[in-house]
């Protein structure tokens, strides 16, 4: 690797008057040295990243970067004015200015030394030596790490000192990992104040890691402990979560969002950008103490939360990282199934049974007909709807490969609806493109390609592997096995009709909105999808919707009647539980069948099969294909039809709760963390059924 900063890259004499002009001339020596090869290029990746935040630094200090494809390796020039240049700062100009020039590709080594410099710059010491320094050899060995501020006041050369180059490189390490724990105070009877800080930049590879510092030496200053996660370009080492819980309080300074942020609930916060971190972190840090001394929180974190980039830790095993993946493209999802979900039952219940047979209100809509408004609502979640395959995918495909996994994800995903592959197909798909994506960024490429690797190449040899994979392969024995269940079922018809309940109700449980499911949601809802449907065929779509309902609505009682045997995200699901299941979206037992299927599932099939039976021991019958309680009105013997529902649901909360009981408790918590990043993915829905 070469030296980032050499003496041909400092011009301790920059004449330039404008931040424009500077990065001009800082980087015409980059190319000079060849590590830039497109100047223009370079300087309008520059310009675009000083638009979206000045670089100019309190302390007379400016730091214009960027991640480029015209970079050929990790460099730095440095540049010192004796009039000043303006970058932005409240302080004003800057005579001390910094051009960093990162590849597209640059790899954590390289980032890492940047971010040593980026928290040298906090050093008084450090800047003033820079101030001070007379020839180009010596100011490039300071920055370089070469030669001390104490060395180069006195004028030593880097080639008479010891070689401490590893030093810095060393110290940025634990920067670069995320985690910086500034030393512990004495300790005392009671602990110093406690915080815990995330700091990022857009580029993530300067502010992030001055900010870390800044709010360490404040920490310092006022007796306080601040351990810093910088989530820079280099990656982030997530904090200890006991370091996290035994924090008092939480500040943010970033430009980005701050990755897992439902880590940090339920503390004292201060959110703020990541330049207010750099230049006036005691503030800061008074305003967190302040808000813990008045008992100021911000909310727990949620059930429903959202994967992390990358989820899956390096020292994760292998089945824990695939839970985190599938769990990564459901939470994304899960969104999509509530609103299109309820949209759908609004739409039956206002436009009546005939709502999914409206034309398009684009060109039939009367504001002043109910059916129109029915209509409405029923095509804006059927459009919601068409996404969960595709966004279960891509974030699958997300949580394995980050952003470059998205397009091979959200194309699998798409192609599994096209071919009827279902929800298993999407989990296939993304799967398959995260696993594309790792294997084409462990390939060694020329420099000159790396910048267009995340934008050209892996989208186009990702997709074009994925795609393959899923009209060739994957699809066909998917489909085939669906139609065949089908088939199957039709056979069944004209069989006992309590058999019949039964073992829709087994399969609509079965995989909560998957192929199974959804054979048996296509066969009865092809059964009413004609003018003047039969009463057989309206008792089956019946039995199917109640069996459906049965699931959630179970979960959510047992959360309700036995709290303890599940975890706080569990029990926060089990409330939403009760509106998805009220509103025929069996996704809403998702969570819970992926922390413990073999209990779980079964308990829900049981509850089921008794509903579907009774359905159709009641004759009850259903002209709508979906809406759950809100299309009671057009139900056929409602109170026994509900009577039914209600007898699986206690029967199902009845064996779920037995089962969950006779198990040996885990440690510290019935239901292991495990079971709240357990993947949901093995269930779901690609249509507004058995939702």
């Amino acid at each position: 690797m070469s030296e980032m900063i050499t003496a041909d890259l400092v011009d301790l004499d920059l004449s330039a008057e404008s931040k424009e002009a500077a990065a001009r001339a800082l980087a015409e020596r980059m190319v000079a040295k060849g590590r830039v090869t497109d100047l223009d290029g370079f300087l309008a990746d520059v310009a675009a990243r000083e638009a979206q935040m000045p670089t100019g630094l309190d302390g007379g200090i400016g730091i214009p970067h960027c991640r480029s494809e015209h970079v050929t390796e990790p460099t730095l020039a440095f540049g010192r004015s004796a009039a000043g240049i303006d970058f932005g700062a409240a302080d004003g100009p800057a005579d001390l200015i910094f051009l960093i020039a990162a590849p597209a590709g640059a790899d954590d080594a390289h980032l890492t030394i940047l971010s040593s410099l980026a928290r040298q710059l906090m050093n008084a010491e450090f800047t003033d030596a820079l101030r001070g320094v007379s020839d180009a050899e010596t100011a490039a060995a300071l920055v370089r790490g070469d030669a001390t501020p104490a060395e180069a006041a006195e004028g030593t050369s880097a080639a008479d000192t010891t070689d401490t180059a590893t030093a810095p490189a060393a110290a940025s390490v634990g920067a670069a990992a995320g985690s910086t724990a500034p030393e512990t105070p004495e300790s005392s009877d009671e602990h110093p104040f406690r915080i815990v800080a995330v700091t990022s930049c857009p580029t993530g590879i300067a502010h992030t890691y001055m900010a870390a510092e800044s709010l360490e030496n404040a920490g310092r200053e006022a007796g306080v402990e601040v351990t810093v996660e910088t989530q820079g370009s280099a990656g982030f080492t997530r904090l200890d979560p006991a370091v996290i819980a035994a924090a008092d309080g939480v500040v943010f300074a970033h430009d980005v969002p701050v990755r897992e942020k439902d880590r940090f609930a339920g503390k004292p916060t201060v959110d703020v950008g990541v330049k207010a971190g750099i230049n006036r972190p005691a503030e800061l840090i008074a305003e967190v103490r302040a808000k813990a001394e008045r008992g100021e929180k911000t909310a727990s974190a949620g059930a429903a939360t959202t994967p992390v980039d990358r989820a899956g830790d390096s020292t994760e095993g292998y089945g824990t990282k695939l839970r985190k993946w599938l769990m990564s493209g459901v939470s994304y999802m899960v969104p999509f199934v509530a609103a299109g979900g309820l949209l759908i039952a609004l739409g039956f219940a206002i436009g009546g049974w005939t709502v999914n047979k409206a034309p398009s209100v684009m060109d039939h809509f009367v504001w002043t007909q109910s059916d129109s408004w029915g209509a409405l609502l029923f095509q804006i979640g059927g459009m919601a709807f068409n996404f969960l395959v595709p966004v279960l995918a891509g974030y699958i495909a997300y949580g394995m490969a980050d952003r470059p996994g998205l397009v091979p994800g959200f194309v699998g995903g798409a192609i599994s609806l096209s071919i009827n592959a279902g929800f298993l197909g999407g989990l296939a798909a993304g799967l398959i493109a995260g696993g594309v994506v790792l294997a084409i960024q462990r390939v060694r490429i020329p420099a000159a390609m790396r910048g267009i690797m995340p934008v050209v190449v892996i989208p186009l040899i990702s997709s074009a592997v994925v795609g393959f994979l899923m009209f060739v392969v994957i699809g066909k024995p998917i489909a085939a096995a669906q139609k065949g269940m089908t088939d199957w079922l039709n056979g069944l018809t004209g069989t006992n009709a309590v058999l019949l309940g039964a073992l829709l109700g087994l399969m609509m449980c079965f995989d909560l909105g998957g192929p199974v499911n959804k054979v048996a949601y296509t066969f009865a809802t092809a059964g009413i999808a004609v003018a003047s449907p039969s009463d057989s065929a309206m008792k089956i779509m019946a039995a199917v919707m109640a069996a459906g309902m049965v699931p959630p609505l179970a979960m959510a009682l047992a959360t309700t009647v036995r709290g303890k045997l599940f975890t706080p995200a569990e029990r926060e699901n089990g409330k939403a539980a009760w509106v998805l299941g009220a509103s025929f979206i069996s996704e809403g037992a998702i969570p819970f069948a992926a922390a413990d299927p073999l209990r779980v599932i079964p308990s829900a099939m049981a509850g089921g099969a008794v509903t579907g039976a009774l359905s159709m021991m009641f004759d009850a019958t259903l002209r709508a294909p979906h809406g759950g309680i809100f299309v009671v009105p057009l139900i056929g013997n409602p109170f026994l039809y509900l009577v039914a529902i209600a007898a699986g649901v206690c029967v199902s909360t009845a064996l779920v709760v037995v089962l969950k009981g006779m198990r040996k408790p885990a440690q510290g918590n019935p239901a292991t963390g495990a079971a709240e990043s357990a993947s949901a993915g093995e269930k779901g829905s690609q249509q507004p059924v058995a939702a």
